[in-house]
């Protein structure tokens, strides 16, 4: 019974999969926007939906590893997260420096600080 449900609402997983990755891609190039978060959705909805773009993503040279790494540990490597709390850190200067009032930024930066937290509360992938 869980088959038909599955493929009943495939074209929702594949839409959410291709947004995702969407977004993932351009959160490469704007600060603010996470890669990671939106890659490892793209995964899990691909999964689901399009076993094509399930396949790209485990075999992509830089999404892979993250990809797998997650599915198998729930693991983040110490550089992805050095690299997110960075870029965090970055967003929460810009927007101490541009909001208009201080509890706007306030939140955000509340929002991420509770981010990395968990983030950095992940395990390890284990060396090869």
């Amino acid at each position: 019974m869980a088959e038909p449900a599955r493929s009943r609402f495939r074209w929702a997983w594949w839409l959410l999969a291709y947004a995702s990755l969407g977004l993932g891609i351009i959160g490469i190039a704007v600060p603010g926007l996470p890669t990671v978060p939106f890659v490892l959705l793209s995964a899990f909805a691909a999964a689901r939906g399009s076993q094509r773009l399930h396949a790209w993503l485990l075999a992509h040279r830089q999404f892979g590893p993250m990809i797998r790494d997650w599915q198998a540990h729930g693991a983040v490597s110490r550089r992805a997260k050095r690299l997110a709390v960075s870029m965090m850190a970055v967003c929460a200067v810009i927007m101490i420096l541009t909001s208009p009032k201080w509890w706007m930024s306030a939140t955000g930066i509340a929002i991420m600080t509770t981010v990395a937290i968990w983030l950095w509360r992940r395990p390890e992938p284990p060396s090869a």
